[in-house]
């Protein structure tokens, strides 16, 4: 049995096991009928190929309250695009593939660049926000959900959750963030948000004093889980990284634009799991190391946007810091797993700390040496005001190339 507890910053939305999953999905039939839910399906070509996305479509293929589905496609090639046409084609909602290395998409992408506002580098963060202004640029939905395509525990009961607290008219959340216990094969996984941000806001904390700001993203039981659902009256102003720190940028989003009482998390499932990353020591450009770059750049920036000074010796300090609070963790998780029958390597876990160590530092100095980085994707409101055309553009881009690159 879950708890129940409240931890006074969000809310959280617990689930305790006293409802089914169609009992959810007829009330949010109901609601669907005044508030269009669309779903956003961020995706390489390369997961169409794994073992995830095909159970996903067939769970998916059985939610009857989804106005729309928007895949963002990535690292496709036109015999690619063809095949993921296909793909998804099972799916029975109205549901459209975004090719983004297009030709047009590309001459979208070359209007951004002319307007000094295309985001910096492809990844996640610029997939979901180019599929967001596609969303806005169709004017006809509410609420909209976006989780990952990798999801090898998925059932649609997971959707149902996500999206209840903000489809529910009665409720007040504008944002909903999903967490889950990341368990499978034996083992407690989930090393970047265990064995990086949980240690950094404490370290954080210690280091620079107390600041609402990192109590509210302490307040989230998974800060770093890819399921979101969201209002989308809040979209046209939201501003996003392009890089890995999507999960924690929305989050700051949502910290910045939104009064916490809109903001919930809800427990989404017993048992997620899905494909795991290297932690590629050897290489800061890959993996878990690049991850855990970019996730504390997205932290130091929102920080010191709030006013807090960063130098080389805080940067120093929050490292010792950091890497005492991970070990301090890490004798909670090893003795948790334990308990419950899991097995944790604590060789591989210090290891890992050890090189978030290093990271957080690395970090620290791209932040210094680039004082003038733009860290956001321009809100789609700025694009709109820059070039009033663009939004509508991409819409026939999208559709021209379904028409021309049919199955």
């Amino acid at each position: 049995m879950a708890d129940f507890h409240q931890n006074g910053n969000i809310a959280t939305i617990h689930n305790l096991r006293t409802t089914t999953d169609e009992d959810l999905t007829r009330e949010l039939v109901t609601f669907a009928n005044t508030r269009k839910i669309s779903l956003i399906l961020p995706s390489l070509y390369s997961e169409l190929e794994g073992e995830a996305l095909p159970n996903i479509l067939k769970e998916l293929a059985q939610v009857p309250y989804l106005h729309r589905i928007i895949i963002g496609l990535d690292r496709a090639d036109e015999a690619q695009y063809r095949h993921a046409r296909d793909f998804f084609s099972v799916l029975p909602q109205n549901h459209v593939v975004i090719w983004n290395d297009s030709p047009r998409m590309l001459e979208i992408q070359r209007r951004l660049n002319d307007l000094g506002l295309a985001p910096n580098e492809p990844g996640k963060g610029k997939n979901v926000w180019s599929c967001l202004g596609f969303l806005i640029a169709c004017a006809d939905t509410a609420v909209v959900a976006i989780h990952d395509c990798d999801i090898v525990t998925y059932d649609r009961e997971m959707l149902s959750r996500l999206v209840y607290p903000v489809a529910n008219p009665n409720f007040p959340y504008q944002v909903a963030k999903g967490y889950y216990a990341r368990i499978g094969s034996g083992k407690i996984n989930g090393r970047v948000s265990r064995m990086l941000v949980s240690p950094l806001l404490i370290a954080l904390k210690r280091v620079i004093g107390d600041r609402d700001y990192l109590d509210f993203l302490r307040a989230f039981r998974y800060p770093l889980s890819g399921e979101f659902a969201m209002r989308t009256s809040i979209l046209p102003d939201l501003r996003i990284p392009s890089d890995w720190g999507l999960e924690i940028g929305v989050l700051s989003e949502a910290w910045r634009n939104l009064a916490p009482k809109s903001v919930c998390q809800v427990e989404i499932s017993d048992a997620y799991d899905h494909k795991h990353q290297e932690l590629s020591p050897e290489d800061k450009s890959k993996g878990l190391s690049r991850m855990s770059i970019d996730i504390c750049k997205a932290v130091f920036r929102k920080l010191a946007a709030d006013g807090t000074v960063f130098n080389e010796e805080v940067f120093r300090t929050l490292k010792a810091t950091y890497y005492r609070s991970a070990l301090d963790l890490l004798d909670s998780y090893y003795n948790d797993a334990r308990m419950n029958g899991l097995y944790v390597d604590r060789h591989q876990e210090e290891a890992a700390i050890e090189m978030f160590a290093e990271n957080i530092i690395a970090a620290g100095h791209v932040f210094l040496d680039n004082p003038a980085e733009t860290p956001f994707i321009p809100t789609w409101n700025r694009v709109h005001s820059a070039d009033p055309d663009l939004m509508a553009d991409m819409l026939k881009a999208v559709a021209a190339d379904l028409r021309e690159y049919g199955i």
